[in-house]
């Protein structure tokens, strides 16, 4: 079965967990096709054939399934497209976790108000994710909180929605600090932070909750982007003393893993979240995290290494923090916590989804119902 992956034309101009989520897709479920047998049970011999869709050249019913990634950024049309040729379509939201049944009511009434003020000519983003989880045959969120968000944010009917977690890559586990404190010089405990430099991620707020008036300010070190309207924003950051900012790191840089590594702790309190690849990468690592509550990220019995507040609770966040300084966690037991997300497990499971989409699919347009996936048409 072919299988094309898009997302919004810019997407990769820039570099964050949504590409890596997209790569790493990508790359596993081509592992599928050289190996058969990682295959669920039942799925057939021919396996799944994955590719990055070349929106300029590739046509969308040149596949079984597309995949879309995404349903903001006009990707509604991609959507829209695929299902008018006849092309069933699976589709990964990313919705905040924030999403709830009023901040729905509230969206659309705007929406409403939008398209009578301009004789509906605007369309607003809510509308366009609305119709997008619409029109998909399926609908895959990263966590249970996404899920509830989809549902009663947009209105999606739940039996819709499978749930699939992000992957870690292997190496994350095998971390060493020393490269770090090699090449950055720093050996005392610190904080770290990955994400883009901005507002919405929160940065400020954590670099002001680990100062301390009597001088003994938490280290805290930043890696990631700033785009260029966020450099008054970074420039706040680095005034102060206890910041350090790194610039971003490639997700394959040995650097980013043995950061995660010889860092005490990592924060994230960002204003929402959806199943955020640092956390995951740096408990990976052994290292404890403290995050935003607004996340699709739920890991039972975690709260010995993972902690969340809201992420406007700059003292929260700090006791929080202090808290895992004190009492450091076994990194071996950290580990335990994620050691079951494996992108080879997470493609299998996608797998087994794409081959029942494509047979109902199949089943609808013959008008019949087939006995098994081998029995689909090549």
């Amino acid at each position: 079965m072919r299988v094309g992956i898009l997302s919004y034309p810019m997407l990769f101009q820039r570099d964050g967990g949504l590409q890596v989520q997209v790569r790493e897709t990508v790359a596993a479920m081509n592992r599928l096709s050289l190996f058969p047998n990682m295959l669920p049970v039942g799925t057939g011999p021919r396996g799944v054939q994955v590719r990055l869709v070349d929106a300029n050249h590739d046509r969308l019913d040149d596949y079984d399934l597309i995949h879309v990634f995404s349903a903001i950024n006009g990707n509604v049309r991609i959507v829209e497209a695929a299902c008018e040729l006849g092309v069933p379509v699976v589709l990964s939201p990313l919705i905040s976790p924030g999403w709830t049944r009023s901040a729905g009511l509230r969206a659309q009434l705007a929406d409403r108000l939008a398209g009578r003020m301009t004789d509906w000519m605007v369309q607003t983003s809510y509308a366009q994710t609305k119709r997008a989880l619409q029109l998909a045959s399926l609908v895959i969120a990263l966590g249970e909180r996404e899920r509830d968000a989809i549902v009663h944010g947009f209105g999606t009917v739940r039996d819709k929605i499978r749930v699939f977690p992000n992957g870690i890559n292997p190496h994350f586990f095998s971390a060493n600090g020393d490269l770090f404190a090699r090449e950055i010089g720093l050996r005392q405990p610190f904080v770290l932070m990955v994400g883009a430099i901005s507002p919405y991620k929160n940065q400020l707020g954590l670099a002001q909750a680990l100062a301390c008036d009597a001088g003994q300010d938490i280290p805290l070190v930043l890696v990631g982007a700033a785009a260029r309207e966020q450099e008054p924003y970074l420039q706040q950051l680095q005034a102060m003393p206890h910041v350090r900012w790194l610039g971003a790191l490639e997700h394959a840089d040995p650097l980013l893993a043995s950061a995660y590594h010889a860092a005490s702790v990592l924060a994230l309190p960002s204003q929402g979240e959806v199943f955020p690849l640092a956390v995951l990468e740096a408990l990976a690592a052994g290292t404890p995290v403290v995050m935003s509550q607004q996340s699709a990220l739920q890991l039972p019995d975690a709260g010995f290494a993972l902690r969340q507040v809201r992420w406007d609770d700059g003292a929260g966040l700090r006791a929080a923090i202090m808290g895992l300084l004190a009492q450091p966690p076994a990194r071996s037991r950290v580990q335990a916590l994620v050691r079951q997300f494996s992108w080879d497990n997470v493609a299998a499971q996608i797998a087994q989804a794409y081959l029942q989409v494509h047979a109902g699919a199949v089943r609808l347009h013959y008008g019949g119902a087939l006995r098994d996936t081998d029995s689909m048409p090549a």
